[in-house]
């Protein structure tokens, strides 16, 4: 039986409602988890009050 193990990070997202991901920074930190055999299963942004998106949670896994 195949065993996995998870991992979730958080991004805070800029501007006056949300919305704006560093995308460098999340790039960086996306291809630095790659590197150590993680891989990115779910991506969401969380929601605020009145609708705006306050951060990007990633989900990522790996085999045991």
């Amino acid at each position: 039986m195949e065993r996995w193990e998870y991992r979730t990070i958080k991004f805070k997202l800029k501007g006056f409602s949300g919305g704006i991901l560093e995308t460098a920074d999340f790039n960086y930190e996306l291809n630095t988890l790659g590197d150590q055999g993680w891989e990115l299963v779910s991506c969401f942004a969380t929601n605020g009050a009145n609708g705006y998106s306050r951060e990007a949670v990633a989900v990522f896994k790996r085999k045991k």
